[in-house]
C-alpha cells in the first residue's frame, strides 16, 4: 500500500503544483522583483520591421488584419510578407487589391499546393533582410501601439523574442469561450511573470510575437507547434524570451468545444515532439528555464496520466480508511459534474462554473489523445484555421 499511497500523492501534488502552486510562486516572486529595464520600453527602435503571415482561406479577416497593421503608430518602416497556402476562397484577391492600395508595402506569395504554416514561415523569412520580424495570424488584429511596444524591447541585446498580449473578445455562455478566455488570460500572465523573473517565457502565443531573424530557426518538417519550437530555440541559444502586456492584439476566442478539442489534440502531439527535441532544457533543474518548462508545461502535458493514477490509486486506498474514501467521493463528484454539464447543455442550460470543470477534463482528454497520436507518428503541420466567433 505504501507504493500506492506514494503514487496517489505524487499524482495529486503534480496537478496542484502545475495549476495552483506554480502560478502562485510566479505571482509572489514577480511582485517582489524589480521590473527589468527591458520591460520599461525607455527607448524606441525605428527599424524596418517585417510582418510575416501565413494564411489559408482567411477572406473574412484578412482585410481588417492588414489595415490594422498599417494603422499603427510605429515610426519605422513596416512591410508585410504574406504567404497564401493554397487558399481557395477570396483571400488572394483581397491581398492583391490591398497591394495596390499600399504600394511597395506588401509582398505576397501565392502557393498552389498546401505547405503548412511551419514550412511557409521557413520560406517567408528568406524573403526579407530585416532583422526584426513579427510573426502573426490573420485573425489577430493590431492596436496602434502594438508594433512599437514589441519592437522597442530589442534595444536590449539580450532579448531574443517578445510575445504579445492576446485580448479575447466575444464570449458566450453556450460554449467554452468564457473558459478559454480565462485560460488564455492566465497563461499570458504566467508567461509575463516567467519573462520578468528569468527571461524564460515558455512559449509565445503563435498569434503574434516579435523575434530577431538571426535567432529564427527552420522549423523541422512535420512539427505542428512551430511557435513553441521557435521560442524554445531562442532559449536554447541563451537569449531571453518575454511577454509584454502592453503589446495588445485582439482575437476572437473559440466557442465550439469540438473544434477546440481537435486543435488541442494537434497541439498536444506537437508538444511531445517539442519535449523530445528540447528535453535537455530540463537540466539542470534549478535553472529558471528548466523550472518553468517543467512546472508550466511538461507536468501539464502528462496531466491526464496523473488524473488516471490519482483515481486508480484512490480506489485502491478507499478501502483502507475513511479519509481516502472521502477523497474518492470528492473525485467522483468532479467526474459527475462533467456528465451533469453535458446533460444540461443538451437542455440548453449553461452553468459557467460547471463548464470550467468539464472543460478541464475535456482538454486533458485531448492531451491524452495527442500523446498517443505522437507515439503513432500521426502528426501533420498542415492546418485549417480555427473557426472563431467572427
Amino acid at each position: 500500500m505504501i507504493f500506492i499511497e506514494i503514487l496517489f500523492w505524487v499524482s495529486v501534488y503534480c496537478l496542484v503544483h502545475s495549476y495552483i502552486i506554480y502560478p502562485l510562486i510566479l505571482h509572489v516572486f514577480s511582485a517582489l522583483k524589480k521590473t527589468p529595464k527591458s520591460f520599461e520600453i525607455a527607448t524606441s527602435v525605428d527599424n524596418v520591421v517585417s510582418i510575416i503571415m501565413a494564411v489559408h482561406n482567411e477572406e473574412t479577416v484578412i482585410e481588417n488584419k492588414i489595415r490594422s497593421v498599417f494603422d499603427t503608430d510605429y515610426e519605422g518602416v513596416v512591410e508585410m510578407i504574406i504567404g497564401s497556402d493554397a487558399s481557395t476562397d477570396a483571400t488572394n484577391e483581397i491581398i492583391k487589391k490591398l497591394q495596390l492600395e499600399f504600394p511597395g508595402k506588401i509582398k505576397a506569395f501565392f502557393y498552389t499546393e498546401r505547405q503548412g504554416k511551419p514550412e511557409l514561415v521557413n520560406m517567408l523569412k528568406t524573403k526579407t533582410d530585416n532583422e526584426i520580424l513579427i510573426l502573426t495570424d490573420a485573425n489577430v488584429y493590431f492596436e496602434k501601439s502594438t508594433i512599437r511596444n514589441l519592437v522597442s524591447h530589442f534595444s536590449d541585446p539580450s532579448i531574443g523574442i517578445v510575445g504579445a498580449n492576446i485580448i479575447n473578445l466575444v464570449t458566450n455562455k453556450d460554449g467554452i469561450s468564457i473558459q478559454e478566455k480565462m485560460f488564455i488570460k492566465g497563461e499570458i500572465l504566467m508567461k509575463h511573470y516567467e519573462g520578468k523573473l528569468w527571461g524564460s517565457m515558455i512559449g509565445a502565443f503563435g498569434g503574434c510575437y516579435a523575434i530577431r531573424k538571426s535567432l529564427l530557426p527552420d522549423v523541422p518538417d512535420g512539427f505542428a507547434v512551430e511557435d513553441f519550437f521557435i521560442t524554445l530555440s531562442v532559449l536554447k541559444q541563451k537569449q531571453k524570451a518575454i511577454t509584454d502586456l502592453k503589446a495588445l492584439v485582439y482575437e476572437d476566442v473559440s466557442n465550439d468545444w469540438r473544434i477546440e478539442y481537435k486543435r488541442k489534440v494537434r497541439i498536444s502531439a506537437g508538444n511531445f515532439q517539442n519535449l523530445k527535441y528540447f528535453i535537455s532544457l530540463l537540466w539542470p533543474p534549478y535553472k529558471g528555464v528548466s523550472f518553468a518548462f517543467m512546472s508550466h508545461k511538461v507536468i501539464r502535458w502528462f496531466g491526464p496520466f496523473f488524473i488516471i493514477f490519482a483515481l486508480i490509486s484512490n480506489i485502491a486506498l478507499a478501502t483502507t480508511n475513511t479519509f481516502y474514501l472521502i477523497l474518492l467521493i470528492s473525485q467522483g463528484l468532479l467526474y459527475a459534474i462533467f456528465f451533469i454539464d453535458f446533460l444540461l447543455k443538451k437542455l440548453n442550460i449553461h452553468i459557467v462554473l460547471l463548464r470550467f470543470v468539464s472543460h478541464f477534463f475535456t482538454m486533458n482528454l485531448a492531451l491524452l489523445e495527442g500523446f498517443f497520436k505522437f507515439l503513432k507518428g500521426e502528426n501533420t503541420n498542415v492546418w485549417q484555421p480555427t473557426k472563431r466567433n467572427q
